[in-house]
């Protein structure tokens, strides 16, 4: 059971009303101009973080022909913007030689270069099972792609497990709308999610999704790497994650206006003289969320604004000290930047309507409801289209009208994020409506899955008997690649350009109470 709204709520008394300097409309330009600028947080700091603005831009498909467009360049310094669209893998990423560039053919490569820009445009950017490795490097953004699935053991491996890593002198880092995710912890092959070591400074990680993963990341290798710091986290979904959410060894890290779900043993871990300022988070049906754990070397933190809906907290001893049941704050926290706060109420509507890959470079604009991108926007899936959510458009599904053709889901397979207790996701495609899967809270995803590629151009969500109408706004999803083939609000048949994949996911980013999907049917037409 979850407490009352009214205990759930106390903890956001302390919000702070602080200085806005944030909240302008990003929207994706086909140049990806949008990249080249408004970095937040602390890669604001130490002469601010551009990418590659004001140079070349290309385009990319392959990895080789990324690490081309590195090493294409005059210098290591020269600036440069690298559009990428489609599936970046080991089979079209290779080594490239060059004198303003040092790559590598088991990972996209950073190294020892500066001005760059990695930004996912069209249908999307996928680097599937290869990471992003960054070593003394600096001024680099990477804006709107999605890293899942990267290895540190078994086949193949790449960047030590780490979906984006940091090492070795880096400096002004922004990594912005992405999602990076793994299918489990160490056991199954895979490491951090964003890890930063070695003396690595002024990084901030804004608007994206970190999910499915044993280790959110860490800031700090072991308890002597001390040299890394002033590293911003905000307005992004931490889901599934077992533990660093991260983890902090030493340095300064501002985390604000986070939402958190499932973090499964512990989440924000501040320890080796580190110092956390944590404010106005959103933290839901998880466990030890704040503290020192593993370790009798403190750390410490600063509180405001939080929610603390669902959370369990374990006895202090040892190597293990909570900041709960009750956090207070046991330090002070200074930042040199400007930044607007979200009250913690609002984030996870906010950042469900903007966090992660293919969301059109949304941000919030401090009204609980994110603000909706330019209709030319390339990642809409259907940019001619004024309003997908206009009943009133001519283009638009009439959800009353019932798909013909066969229901592929029959016979398929599925998943999604965390269920409610006595659900199950085999119950979306069982053809049984009276048996349905529901998310923890208000807010998830289901799948269906295919061994081979299947054409589907429409589904159709029905809710379970006396729960209709509950589902507010959702996207679909082409899991394959991570693009939207649609998004707008209310269960029935939804329609979109005919696309081959092997798993279409369903999210739902808005509820007015507990969704119950009963069946998840898939069509060809």
């Amino acid at each position: 059971m979850r407490r009352p709204v009214a205990l759930r709520l106390q903890a956001a008394l302390g919000t702070l009303a602080l200085a806005a300097a944030a909240g302008v409309v990003l929207t994706m330009p086909e140049t990806a101009t949008a990249a080249a600028g408004g970095a937040t947080g602390y890669a604001t700091q130490n002469g601010g973080t551009t990418g590659g603005s004001g140079g070349q831009t290309v385009r990319a498909t392959t990895g080789t022909a990324i690490h081309q467009a590195l090493c294409g360049r005059a210098s290591s310094s020269t600036p440069i913007t690298i559009e990428v669209e489609g599936t970046i893998n080991h089979g079209n990423t290779s080594k490239v030689s060059g004198d303003s560039c040092n790559t590598a053919a088991d990972k996209i490569e950073l190294k020892q270069v500066s001005n760059i820009t990695i930004v996912g445009v069209g249908g999307g950017a996928v680097f599937d099972q290869l990471g992003i490795h960054i070593r003394e490097s600096s001024n680099i953004i990477i804006q709107n792609v999605t890293v899942r699935n990267v290895k540190k053991s078994g086949s193949p491996t790449s960047n030590g497990g780490d979906a984006i890593g940091m090492e070795s002198d880096v400096r002004n880092v922004w990594v912005d709308h992405s999602t990076l995710e793994a299918s489990g912890g160490e056991s199954e092959g895979y490491d951090g999610l964003f890890d930063m070591k070695d003396n690595t400074q002024y990084v901030t990680l804004s608007y994206s999704v970190l999910r499915n993963s044993g280790r959110g990341g860490l800031i700090g290798s072991s308890e002597s790497d001390r040299s890394n710091g002033y590293v911003t986290f905000h307005h992004n979904l931490y889901e599934n994650i077992d533990s660093r959410a991260p983890l902090l060894r030493g340095g300064i890290a501002h985390i604000y206006n986070n939402h958190y779900v499932s973090l499964n043993k512990s989440g924000i871990n501040s320890r080796a003289g580190a110092k956390a300022k944590v404010d106005n988070n959103y933290f839901e049906d998880s466990k030890d969320v704040l503290g020192t754990f593993y370790t009798d070397e403190a750390g410490s933190w600063q509180v405001s604004g939080n929610i603390f809906d669902n959370v369990t907290w374990s006895e202090p001893g040892g190597d293990n000290n909570p900041a709960g049941p009750n956090p207070q704050s046991n330090t002070t926290v200074s930042v040199p930047y400007s930044y607007t706060l979200d009250d913690a109420s609002c984030v996870p509507s906010v950042v469900s309507g903007t966090a992660g890959a293919n969301k059109g470079l949304k941000v919030s604009d401090g009204s609980c409801t994110p603000q909706s991108p330019d209709p030319t926007d390339p990642t809409d899936p259907d940019p001619t289209d004024p309003d997908p959510t206009d009943p009133t458009d001519p283009t638009d599904p009439d959800p009353t009208d019932p798909p013909s053709g066969t229901n592929l889901s029959i016979g398929a397979g599925s998943d999604g994020s965390s269920k409610a207790s006595g659900t199950s996701y085999g119950d979306v495609r069982d053809g049984d409506l009276g048996t349905y899967w529901s998310p923890t809270g208000t807010t998830g995803s289901v799948s269906v899955k295919w061994s081979s590629a299947k054409t589907v151009a429409q589904i159709n969500i029905r809710e379970a008997a006396g729960s209709e109408g509950t589902i507010g706004s959702y996207r679909v999803l082409n899991h394959d690649t991570g693009a939207v083939l649609a998004s707008g609000s209310g269960a029935g048949v939804i329609a979109f350009s005919p696309v081959s994949l092997e798993k279409i996911t369903f999210e739902i980013t808005g509820a007015s109470g507990t969704p119950k999907v009963a069946e998840f049917e898939t069509y060809a037409g």
